[in-house]
């Protein structure tokens, strides 16, 4: 399980707004936020297991975001990793949308993904048809299509909303939104292939479990001056905080 919310052109201040959960067992190992040693361009976490990422920023003023999606399914072990999705758009110059155009969705295991520039904000899943550019406004994401029903996904969104309405978007604000441990009605919960009280714990926003649960949060503003200002919370087992990275630049861009 993995969030995101997002708001476009919604703030006078701040053009860009997203905030994010990283949901993933404890054990895997992860580094911190920070410009990568070996490609020094790009600014975000690393999983060490597969190599990727599952957010980051680029100085040129791009950055791409993605969620696995939920499916019973296994992954192929010929399929390659979601996070070449984002550093693959990261390091290349295609507007969003000629982007995602370009992926070959049976390559890759369920996935959602968002990248974005200074031309625009676009959406693929590899489970529905067709790329979707976003328009001015507000958004929700997890482990079901963008906007989808979950719990978790509407009550973020909506805390979000009335973020903006109140004139109230900072980091601080916005790493409180992502900390929200409120659990959906247990009427619905669907725990399917997993027992209750770890599917109960899943529709929280932060998730805590013995093993499993909200690894980081991280907050990415773009200010109306171009500025680029990026936080990382990290939490260990049981929601502890553990660290926290705090990074902003002026992107770069070409012309």
């Amino acid at each position: 399980m993995c969030l995101i919310v997002l708001a476009l052109g919604a703030h006078p201040d701040y053009p860009l707004v997203l905030a994010a959960n990283r949901d993933e067992f404890y054990a895997r190992p992860t580094r911190d936020a920070a410009w990568w040693p070996d490609n020094p361009h790009i600014l975000g976490g690393r999983d060490l297991q597969a190599g990727g990422t599952w957010l980051a920023a680029h100085r040129s003023g791009r950055f791409a975001t993605v969620t696995n999606f939920g499916e019973a399914r296994r992954p192929a072990a010929r399929q390659r990793s979601r996070g070449l999705l984002v550093t693959n758009f990261l390091e290349g110059s295609l507007p969003p949308a000629e982007y995602l155009e370009t992926i070959d969705g049976d390559a890759y295991a369920g996935f959602n993904l968002i990248v974005g520039d200074a031309t625009g904000v676009a959406y693929l899943s590899n489970r529905e048809d067709g790329v979707r550019s976003l328009a001015p406004g507000t958004y929700g994401l997890s482990n079901t299509l963008l906007d989808g029903p979950w719990h978790k996904i509407r009550r973020s969104k909506e805390r979000l909303q009335g973020l903006l309405s109140e004139n109230r978007i900072n980091d601080t604000e916005l790493l409180r939104l992502m900390g929200d441990q409120q659990k959906a009605p247990v009427d619905q919960v669907e725990a399917g292939r997993l027992d209750f009280a770890t599917a109960y714990a899943l529709t929280a926003p932060f998730i805590v479990l013995p093993n499993y649960g909200t690894r980081c949060t991280t907050v990415l503003l773009v200010d109306k001056d171009g500025k680029w200002h990026f936080v990382e919370r990290r939490f260990g087992a049981g929601g502890e905080h553990a660290g926290e990275t705090r990074i902003s630049f002026v992107a770069d861009t070409p012309g």
